[in-house]
């Protein structure tokens, strides 16, 4: 088998598909979760092809350095891909995000640095790129964009700010200490689920499909499959030339498209009919 490397956050929506991407192309692998025997939320991994001599999973928190620096400890690589989204109970996102995203962040990034990895590849957001308020309003979104933390914290989008914040704090610290880093920041993940429960990008489908609302506003999204994601961190991580930030996206479509798709290939389903104009529009062209 080829080196070992590690992945953060291994049972979620993209990481789950390295995972597996990283076990069919013959790595080992250590994933980081935070229970790993919990088989409604890991089951699927070591159900995966290769990973009963390839996978091990390892109880880990991004605050608690110690268990990184065990995980992380002997590995050549690391795939960061750990990040909370807040959820619907938390009485305070704005702590559960940030803390996570930046403090998480340089723990993993200084478990890194004592384990001489040599390469990291992180997962980011275009939600660390789209708030650009200084990018000319018809200029394509690129990697020199960077979201605005003061709008967004304003706007209380903690999620997006702590994308935003949490990738500066890792370009800030690799810079500092030497360390291969290379970023990743896709636009909306789709596609097929290996987890039993869906994520929050899915949902941005699940909530067209539930007919819970007649009506849907027709914004526009940049869209790439979470196979090509996982394959994009891979490349990024086996490509010595590969450097800085990498968007990630394959087109942007409408909702209105969206459904129009489902409807095509799911007809019964009883989908939105009554469309509403966006309140905000933003560019994902490349």
């Amino acid at each position: 088998m080829k080196e070992l490397v590690c992945v953060t956050g291994a049972s979620g929506f993209i990481a789950s598909w390295m995972v597996k991407l990283l076990l069919e192309r013959g790595y080992r692998v250590r994933g980081v979760v935070r229970s790993p025997d919990n088989n409604e939320k890991c089951g699927h991994l070591e159900r995966l092809e290769g990973a009963k001599e390839g996978l091990t999973l390892l109880k880990g928190d991004l605050l608690d350095p110690d268990s990184l620096s065990a995980a992380i400890d002997g590995c050549s690589g690391v795939f960061h891909m750990d990040c909370p989204v807040p959820s619907y109970t938390s009485t305070n996102p704005k702590v559960e995000v940030l803390s996570h995203a930046i403090k998480g962040t340089l723990n993993v990034l200084e478990a890194c640095k004592n384990s001489k990895v040599k390469r990291i590849v992180m997962t980011s957001s275009v939600a660390a790129m789209a708030f650009d308020l200084h990018k000319p309003k018809d200029a394509p979104l690129d990697e020199s964009c960077w979201s605005d933390e003061d709008y967004l914290r304003e706007s209380n989008h903690w999620y997006m700010l702590g994308k935003t914040m949490g990738e500066k704090a890792a370009w800030d610290y690799s810079q500092k200490n030497g360390l291969d880093l290379v970023v990743i920041c896709p636009s909306l993940v789709l596609g097929s689920l290996l987890q039993a429960s869906p994520n929050t990008s899915s949902l941005v489908v699940l909530k067209l499909l539930n007919g819970s609302s007649d009506s849907y506003e027709n914004s526009s999204v940049g869209v790439v499959d979470v196979k090509d994601v996982a394959n994009a961190h891979l490349l990024a991580y086996e490509t010595k030339s590969a450097s800085g930030r990498y968007l990630c996206r394959n087109k942007t479509v409408t909702r209105a498209q969206m459904i129009e798709i489902i409807r095509r290939l799911h007809p019964d389903y009883t989908l939105p009919t009554r469309m509403i104009e966006p309140q905000i529009s933003l560019s994902m062209a490349k």
